[in-house]
């Protein structure tokens, strides 16, 4: 098990821009991901990178606006969300799973942060 401690949520106004950071207990061999989950709705995949860092993986609704990086010094992730919508409010969840891959399901990861809010106002 790797432990996971979000941070970087906050509240920021439409078109503003955010970044969310992950810092793991155990980084290498982890592929990591980020998944948002809104009042009322299920959580749903935002951006996955492999363990190597050369893959990455986003969901349609954040393509060309958010970012996943990973930092194997500080043996941290990140999540860069830039053009922020009134949809992208949600708590925001960062993941970690063996082995590799990009996987987009909740039930493919097995370690889980607490999460962090995120709220765009309009």
């Amino acid at each position: 098990q790797v432990q996971l401690v979000e941070s970087g949520g906050g509240l920021v106004q439409t078109g503003g821009s955010l970044r969310l950071s992950c810092a793991a207990s155990n980084f290498n061999t982890y592929s990591m991901g980020w998944f948002r989950q809104a009042p009322g709705k299920e959580r749903e995949f935002v951006a996955a990178i492999s363990w190597s860092g050369s893959n990455t993986n986003y969901a349609d609704s954040v393509k060309g606006r958010f970012t996943i990086s990973r930092d194997y010094a500080k043996n941290t992730v990140y999540l860069q969300m830039n053009s922020l919508k009134a949809e992208d409010t949600a708590v925001y969840y960062c993941a970690a799973r063996m082995p590799g891959g990009t996987a987009t399901l909740p039930a493919d990861y097995g370690s889980w942060g607490q999460g962090t809010q995120v709220t765009v106002s309009s």
